[in-house]
């Protein structure tokens, strides 16, 4: 299901109307909008907060956007900001879906969304407590995002529990999957962290000599995507899960055309999604 309703919240991070949205807001840059966006629901938080729930960015990142970010445009106005960006977006993408099975797909998105569970789920929670939009486009991108975050959470509680830290997992997913020049610069780790932290994976067992996966990572982080399943399975008992996908499908090939084909977020292709 993530692959599914992921490119349904990732369109606010690569489509131009989302970043058109936060700069109108006072939000300028990329890096802005995504931090203020992201930790908005969460009110006006400095970084330590969010360098612990975003778990994966370099401190020294996110402490250049936040709080300053707050000055240039509230919560409030940047809640505001960037569900009108992705509505737009979404707009756009999907003018060609049928309108009646968007908005069922929607209502089955939100109705999961509607019973995450939000202990330990910071973001998940701060999320899940926003008013749900009335307008169908609106509704489900914010279901998809509450839904992500969640997912997100329960991630990081997986990694935390395996005794990794945010900065060895992206070093973990280049080695496996994701191309260092995609996700080293938009996590911020310098060159010498990145290459510390592979050392460090090397002694832990994950990578080899040449850094490449060992089968002990493989098996270690293959456990860290069950427990995140595992944490994240609740809300589907809810919905008709067969029928949300045969929905969201269509939605996900569209909202997947405003999106590179690498991303730093780790979205399979959708060859590989299953």
């Amino acid at each position: 299901m993530w692959t599914l309703y992921e490119p349904v919240h990732a369109i606010t991070y690569f489509a131009p109307e989302p970043l058109a949205a936060f700069q109108q807001a006072g939000l300028k840059g990329f890096w802005r909008g995504y931090f203020a966006g992201r930790a908005a629901p969460l009110g006006p938080v400095g970084a330590a907060p969010v360098i612990a729930s975003f778990f994966s960015f370099a401190p020294a990142m996110v402490a250049r956007a936040l709080p300053d970010v707050w000055q240039r445009a509230a919560p409030e106005e940047t809640l505001r900001a960037r569900l009108e960006g992705a509505t737009e977006t979404l707009g756009r993408l999907l003018a060609d879906q049928p309108a009646g099975s968007v908005a069922e797909a929607a209502d089955l998105l939100a109705t999961a969304a509607a019973h995450v569970e939000p202990g330990g789920r910071v973001l998940g929670a701060a999320n899940a407590a926003l008013p749900v939009p009335d307008e169908p486009l609106a509704r489900l991108w914010q279901a998809a995002t509450t839904l992500r975050e969640h997912r997100g959470d329960g991630h990081v509680a997986a990694v935390v529990a395996a005794g990794l830290t945010g900065r060895e997992i992206v070093v973990w997913r280049s080695a496996v999957d994701i191309p260092r020049e995609a996700i080293q610069p938009a996590r911020g780790w310098t060159d010498e962290e990145w290459d510390a932290t592979t050392r460090r994976l090397a002694d832990l067992g994950w990578l080899d000599a040449q850094g490449r996966p060992t089968e002990t990572g493989i098996a270690a982080h293959r456990e860290i995507e069950a427990a995140t399943d595992r944490a994240a399975a609740g809300p589907w008992e809810a919905v008709d899960v067969e029928r949300l996908r045969t929905l969201l499908t269509p939605i996900a090939a569209a909202c997947r055309t405003a999106l590179p084909t690498t991303t730093p977020i780790g979205l399979p292709q959708p060859d590989s999604a299953s």
